[in-house]
C-alpha cells in the first residue's frame, strides 16, 4: 500500500524534488531498512517547531494586530483550530491526504488509514534517499501539524467579524473538503524504493518481456500519484498547499463576511505591536521545523533548507523596510515583521529546491510584489482582509510556487531534477518551459479549487450558524460576546 509523500512532485518517470513517503515498511532492493534515529529525532523536533508556529506564534502575532476587545477571541480562535484538526487528522485527515486512494487516487486518499488502521510504532515510511525510512508516526505527527495551521492562517482575513462557532465549522469544513484534496494533489507522490527496484529490474532483465514487464511496473508507480504531483508541480513545503490554499480562502471569507464596522472611517489600529513582534520572531524560529523538516531527514538537502529559509527571509524584512521607508519615510516595526513573514512565506515551496543566492533574490523580490497588494491593490478594490492574509500568504505563495520553476533549474543555483529511475545519478532532466507549465498550473488549481469550495463552504455556515455576531456585540468585541473574558483585566 502507497503513503504518499510529504514533499514532491512526480512528472512521467521522474520523481522531482523534496521528501518522500511511500509504502509503510516497504523493502528496499530486498533490505528492510530501519529508522536512522538522527532523521527520527530531527522529525519529532520539526513537529514541535511547527506546533510553535501556530500556538503561540501565529496567535500571538494575529492577536498583537488586532484591538484589545478581540485579543482573547483570536487566541481561542487559533488554540481551538489547532485542536480541533488534530483531532479531525487522526481520525480521517491522515487518510484522506495521504491513504491509497484507489481509482480516485490522483485526486483523494482514501479510507484505508481511517481511525490510524495500520499505523504502529513499527510501521515506516520512507523518506528522500531510497533505503532510509522513518517511523510512520513521525511522518503522521510532521503532517497534522501542517494541517493544523493552515486553517489558523485564514482567520486573520476576518478577524474581529467571525463568530467562533463559525470559525469552527469553517474550519472542520475547509480542511475535509478542501486541504486535505489539495494536500493529496501536491504531495500524493510515487514510492522512490518501488521506482528504485523497478529501475533496478529494467535494467538488469534478461529478454524484451522483462524489460516491457518492468516498464509498465514503473508506468504503473509514475501514474498512480496526486494529479498536480503527476504534472510536476514543485512545492517542498507548502506554498500552493498551504499559503496560497489559505490565502485565497481568506480573501474569500473576507469578502463574504464582510468589512469591519468602522472599516475606513476609524483608526483599527494594532493594540501591540510588542506582541506581533514576538509571534513573527517564532513564526522565524519556527519556521526552520516548517521547510527543513519537509526533507524528512537531517542531512545536506535539510541544512539548504535551513540556509534558504535564513537568507530569503531577511532579505524579505530588509526589502519590505527599506522600500516602505522610501515611499512613505520612516521604516515601520509592522513593516519589517510582515516582510519577514512574506520571505518565509515565497521561500517555503523552494527552501529545499533553490540555492542560496537565489533565496536571497526572491526574498528581495517578494517583499515589494506583497507591500503593493498591501497597499495599493487592497484599497483600490476595497475589500478589507484584516490582517493581510490574501496579500503576504496567498501572493506571497503565488510568488514562491512560479519562482520555485525557475530557481530549481542549475544554472541557477538549484538542485536540480531528480529521476529515480536513472541509477547512476538519480538525476533528471530540466524543462524550464515544462517545470513553469506545471508550476503555474498547480497555482491556477489552487486557486480555483480553494476559492471556490471556500465560497461554497461559507455560504453553508453562513445557513446553519451565521457568520457574523450582531452589530452591538461586534462592537463591544468579541473578547465578551463570544467567550466572555478579556485578555486583559485593566
Amino acid at each position: 500500500m502507497k503513503l504518499p509523500s510529504s514533499r514532491s512532485a512526480f512528472a512521467a518517470s521522474t520523481l522531482a524534488g523534496a521528501a518522500l513517503v511511500a509504502t509503510a515498511g516497504s523493502a528496499f532492493a530486498g533490505n528492510d531498512p530501519t529508522p536512522n534515529p538522527g532523521d527520527t529525532a530531527w522529525m519529532l523536533t520539526s513537529s514541535l517547531l511547527v506546533l510553535m508556529m501556530s500556538i503561540p506564534g501565529l496567535a500571538l502575532f494575529y492577536g498583537g494586530l488586532v484591538r484589545t476587545k478581540n485579543m482573547a477571541a483570536v487566541l481561542s480562535q487559533t488554540f481551538a483550530i489547532v485542536s480541533l484538526v488534530g483531532v479531525i487528522w487522526a481520525v480521517y485527515g491522515y487518510s484522506f491526504a495521504f491513504g491509497d486512494g484507489g481509482s480516485l487516487n490522483h485526486y483523494v486518499g482514501g479510507f484505508n488509514k481511517l481511525f490510524l488502521k495500520g499505523v504502529t510504532g513499527a510501521a515506516n515510511a520512507p523518506t528522500f534517499t531510497p533505503g532510509h525510512v522513518i517511523p510512520e508516526f513521525a511522518f503522521f505527527v510532521f503532517q497534522m501539524t501542517f494541517a493544523m495551521i493552515t486553517p489558523a492562517l485564514i482567520i486573520g482575513a476576518f478577524a474581529e467579524r467571525m463568530k467562533f462557532s463559525a470559525v469552527l465549522l469553517f474550519t472542520a469544513l475547509w480542511v475535509t473538503f478542501i486541504y486535505f484534496p489539495v494536500a493529496h494533489w501536491v504531495w500524493g507522490v510515487a514510492d522512490p524504493n518501488a521506482l528504485v527496484d523497478a529501475a533496478t529490474q529494467l535494467a538488469a532483465a534478461p529478454d524484451e518481456a522483462a524489460k516491457a514487464a518492468a516498464q509498465a511496473k514503473i508506468d504503473e508507480i509514475a501514474g498512480n500519484v496526486g494529479w498536480l504531483a503527476g504534472k510536476g508541480a514543485l512545492d517542498f513545503a507548502g506554498g500552493t498547499v498551504v499559503h496560497i490554499n489559505a490565502g485565497i480562502a481568506g480573501l474569500v471569507g473576507a469578502i463574504i463576511v464582510g468589512k469591519r464596522i468602522g472599516y475606513g472611517k476609524e483608526a483599527l489600529a494594532p493594540h501591540s505591536l510588542t506582541l506581533s513582534m514576538v509571534g513573527a520572531s517564532l513564526l522565524w524560529v519556527g519556521w526552520f521545523g516548517f521547510n527543513a523538516g519537509s526533507n524528512l531527514e537531517a542531512n545536506g538537502t535539510t541544512a539548504l533548507a535551513f540556509v534558504n529559509t535564513m537568507v530569503a527571509t531577511a532579505a524579505a524584512a530588509l526589502s519590505w523596510m527599506i522600500v516602505e521607508w522610501l515611499i512613505k519615510g520612516k521604516p515601520s516595526l509592522l513593516g519589517l515583521i510582515t516582510g519577514a513573514v512574506a520571505g518565509l512565506v515565497a521561500v517555503t515551496p523552494a527552501s529545499g529546491f533553490a540555492g542560496p543566492m537565489g533565496s536571497i533574490v526572491l526574498g528581495l523580490a517578494v517583499s515589494p510584489i506583497c507591500l503593493f497588494f498591501v497597499d495599493v491593490i487592497k484599497k483600490k478594490v476595497g475589500y478589507d482582509d484584516a490582517l493581510d492574509v490574501f496579500g503576504v500568504h496567498c501572493i506571497g505563495g503565488i510568488t514562491g510556487a512560479l519562482a520555485t520553476g525557475l530557481l530549481v533549474n542549475p544554472d541557477f543555483g538549484g538542485v536540480g531534477i531528480t529521476d529515480y529511475t536513472n541509477l547512476e545519478s538519480y538525476a533528471g532532466t530540466y524543462d524550464m518551459v515544462a517545470q513553469m507549465k506545471a508550476q503555474g498550473t498547480a497555482v491556477v488549481a489552487t486557486l480555483l479549487f480553494s476559492g471556490i469550495g471556500s465560497a461554497i463552504l461559507y455560504k453553508v455556515v453562513d445557513l446553519v450558524v451565521g457568520l457574523r455576531p450582531a452589530p452591538d456585540q461586534e462592537r463591544e468585541g468579541l473578547d465578551i460576546t463570544d467567550h466572555g473574558e478579556r485578555a486583559y483585566n485593566y
